[in-house]
């Protein structure tokens, strides 16, 4: 009891979700943060908190609660929403806070025996202690590319995104495959979905990507040969786009953006 209250006495960054959603406050990093007693919050809702690493040296806690909290100042959001708005890092952190719940709702049982999976207490993972099953929060790793020819970058209009009634054009990604290496899923997945050949492939950096359970590997690649042929499973359309005519894109903060950014500087 006495380690719990020192706990809570201690200032921390609080991701408390319910139903899919974040509490943000509508001031500073949108995050709370602080001393949870002198926080909106009623007591008692953060008595079920786990441990998520640390943001700005200080301790980071997820708390999951039913029905949605009084939070004064703020309200429940979506985690989509805080992308561009808040530190990459604390928005890494918070899409920590959305896989480690997901793990947890999804992992009550064994998928080896099906008996009860029980947390352990000194690390992210849920045990089956009838057949010593361990289990992992799943991270599912995937590509995503942005690809140039001469002055022109390849756009592609999504279905998902078409489905949103917001056309957002963006580079190609999707998810590898077993016994694939990360270059050879690039050059595939352009393949698949645009019928193109690609050259030069060279990664860039990763992000995590909680929607739910990804971690997008992000490269750049060169035109090699081939005319767009789009795979209508997957986009609706696909275009070569000068720098200074550009469609919607991905908003800041994602990796895609990042990417479209970086290819358009090789463009000029």
């Amino acid at each position: 009891m006495a380690e719990l209250q020192t706990a809570l006495d201690e200032n921390a960054w609080w991701f408390i979700l319910s139903e899919g959603k974040l509490v943000a406050l509508d001031k500073g990093d949108f995050i709370p943060f602080g001393n949870v007693n002198e926080l909106p919050f009623p007591e008692g809702a953060t008595a079920n908190k786990r441990l998520l690493g640390q943001y700005k040296d200080q301790p980071c806690y997820l708390v999951e609660v039913e029905g949605s909290l009084d939070v004064g100042l703020g309200g429940y959001v979506t985690l989509r929403s805080f992308l561009g708005r808040i530190d990459d890092l604390l928005f890494d952190m918070a899409g920590r806070a959305f896989q480690i719940a997901l793990f947890y709702k999804t992992h009550q049982f064994c998928g080896q025996c099906g008996q009860k999976m029980q947390p352990i207490n000194w690390e992210v993972a849920m045990k089956c202690y009838h057949c010593q099953h361990r289990t992992y929060p799943r991270v599912s790793p995937c590509i995503i590319v942005a690809i140039r020819k001469n002055k022109q970058i390849l756009l592609a209009l999504h279905n998902r995104h078409l489905k949103e009634n917001y056309p957002v054009y963006t580079t190609l990604a999707g998810f590898t495959e077993a016994g694939e290496t990360l270059e050879a899923c690039v050059a595939r997945e352009v393949f698949e979905e645009v019928g193109i050949k690609v050259k030069n492939i060279r990664y860039v950096s990763s992000q995590p990507w909680p929607f739910p359970h990804s971690l997008m590997m992000g490269f750049i690649a060169d035109y090699d040969s081939g005319e767009i042929k789009v795979d209508p499973h997957e986009l609706i359309e696909a275009n070569w786009y000068h720098a200074n005519d550009l469609p919607v894109i991905p908003r800041h903060g994602t990796i895609a953006r990042k990417l479209i950014e970086k290819t358009l500087k090789r463009c000029r």
